[in-house]
């Protein structure tokens, strides 16, 4: 009885050392994965504050030729309009009359 007593006894130690062990794996892991993502947050804030700077250079750079563009926009819209409105002028005369006499065609 005692080598069976002892045999549990040699299990329970190996069982409690695989323990400890996966016990310090996961310690390791996660102590590795909090670094990681502490080093992550830091290359992203260096980032952030890159991106930031040059966004506002880029705006400081541009901040005229919104109001630019929008008003090319706006010429360019009126020089449509009034290109339309004297092809619809130029052709009213002939429309009408092809209009006027086609629909006598039918009567």
């Amino acid at each position: 009885m005692s080598s069976n007593t002892q045999g549990i006894q040699q299990l329970l130690a190996a069982e409690k050392r695989a323990t400890d062990k996966v016990s310090a794996a996961r310690r390791r892991k996660a102590k590795r994965l909090k670094q990681a993502r502490d080093e992550a947050e830091e290359e992203i804030e260096v980032f952030r504050k890159e991106f930031e700077s040059k966004y506002k250079e880029f705006l400081k750079q541009n901040a005229g030729s919104t109001e630019d563009v929008e008003a090319n926009m706006e010429k360019d819209a009126q020089r449509k309009i009034s290109e339309i409105n004297q092809a619809a002028k130029s052709e009213y005369e002939e429309v009408s009359t092809y209009l006027f006499y086609g629909s006598f065609e039918y009567i």
